[in-house]
């Protein structure tokens, strides 16, 4: 497919090859896959396995997938340079790793791709692998969203409404949101041979799915390695050099991206007049905009007003998301509470010890919020949402609540993997599985 461009000529000779029966090809395509899956590559490589990195080229700008992959140090081996609309990308994905994989399995290699949580690329590649009988790793699997029993518990007093999310109980299942995100991963798990799931929840999640209890692992989540590394580093980043307003920390970050919150007005507009009336009232608001924010800055008529806003108040910074990791991380290691519809961005928070309130109804990584770390607001009501965020910032009893993503997870994943292969393969056939 002349669409595909490869870091080496003989990319298919080479592999076919190399030592061994296995090749494992690590997805990435957007920010989170990028953080998530290198440092599962890098284990791999460092134990000899035959690896190889595949870019789908879905997040392909600089700040959004080029300088994080620079920071990282790596460079795809293939990309297949995906573009258009949702169905488009999809179907692109399909068939050009259908093809990437068919020609690896003409030169005689078994295919395990590793996908990453609720991606579309997750849920294409998986399917793209598995239509050559290729079975999947799926890194970060069971993430499902629960949502909070409203009917139970009105949200007035932050601190009972914190105790209330922290009972299971309190839960309630079938949530289709985030779009289109709840969709991947459950079509993601129906082709994945060995399945990763970060916390016991997930695992919980899988085995009410019917999936099979032996090949469910809890490994914590890998975000905690790439995490620990940024934090390392942290000396290195220049991030208060462009934003000195933010190196005394006390500040909340934003970050509205989802798209239930985007194309929404309501719920955009709730979510903006809270984060207007804390900088009203002079707490320091760092927003992070991304591409769809800036569609619904536009489409709700709020562009100019928030221009005005960042010229005429010291204390808001209004940024285009930022290129590197280690940025990233400086800046929320100080910061007093993140205010996200982000999924990772739960998980890092709780790596870190930042209070965290989660800007939509329900949350796919529920257990940062039955840890006591996180808080859901939901994005209908501004004073609501502001009433928790100015209760969680730098709340004692949020920051203290339990590191529940673990440590050194890509060692335990690559342990876990080697462990199946040395019994049989990922893909595994109805025989095999009768008579374990």
């Amino acid at each position: 497919m002349e669409e595909i461009t490869y870091l080496s000529q003989s990319f298919y000779k080479d592999i076919a090859s190399a030592n061994g029966k296995h090749v494992h090809v690590i997805m990435i395509a957007t920010k989170p896959d990028i953080i998530k899956q290198v440092p599962l590559y890098n284990e791999l490589k460092s134990r000899g396995h035959v690896v190889v990195l595949g870019h789908t080229g879905q997040h392909y700008d600089e700040n959004l997938s080029g300088g994080m992959l620079k920071e990282f140090g790596v460079e795809p081996d293939f990309n297949l340079n995906v573009r258009g609309s949702a169905y488009e990308v999809v179907s692109q994905i399909i068939g050009r790793l259908g093809y990437v994989f068919a020609e690896i399995k003409e030169g005689g290699k078994i295919v395990i791709p590793y996908v990453h949580g609720d991606t579309t690329t997750a849920m294409a590649a998986s399917n793209a692998g598995y239509c050559h009988r290729f079975a999947s790793v799926h890194v970060e699997a069971g993430i499902r969203t629960l949502t909070p029993a409203y009917e139970k518990c009105r949200i007035g007093d932050p601190s009972k409404w914190r105790e209330f999310l922290m009972d299971r109980n309190n839960w309630e299942r079938g949530s289709q949101e985030p779009f289109p995100e709840q969709f991947n991963t459950r079509c993601s798990e129906a082709a994945t041979g060995i399945h990763l799931a970060p916390v016991e929840l997930d695992k919980e999640f899988m085995l009410s799915e019917g999936y099979a209890q032996d090949r469910i692992f809890v490994v914590g989540n890998s975000v905690a390695d790439a995490l620990r590394q940024a934090q390392g580093k942290l000396d290195e980043s220049t991030i208060f050099e462009r934003f000195p307003q933010l190196a005394d920390g006390n500040f909340v970050r934003f970050c509205i991206h989802r798209g239930e919150n985007c194309s929404s007005e309501k719920r955009f507009r709730a979510i903006y007049e809270a984060m207007k009336s804390l900088i009203l009232d002079g707490r320091k608001v760092l927003f992070i905009s991304l591409f769809k924010t800036e569609s619904a800055l536009k489409e709700f008529g709020l562009k100019e007003e928030i221009d005005q806003i960042a010229k005429d108040y010291s204390n808001f910074v209004y940024s285009s998301v930022w290129a590197e990791y280690g940025d990233v991380i400086a800046a929320m290691n100080k910061a007093a509470v993140c205010a996200t519809d982000s999924g990772s961005m739960q998980e890092e928070m709780n790596v870190l010890g930042v209070p965290c309130v989660t800007l939509r109804f329900g949350s796919d990584r529920p257990e940062s919020a039955i840890a006591g770390g996180n808080l859901i607001a939901p994005p209908v009501d501004s004073s609501i949402i502001k009433s928790l965020i100015e209760y969680a910032w730098n709340n004692k009893e949020m920051k203290s609540a339990p590191k529940i993503y673990g440590e050194n997870v890509s060692a335990k994943c690559i342990d876990t993997v080697e462990e199946v292969l040395a019994k049989g393969e990922v893909f595994r056939e109805e025989e095999e599985r009768l008579e374990k």
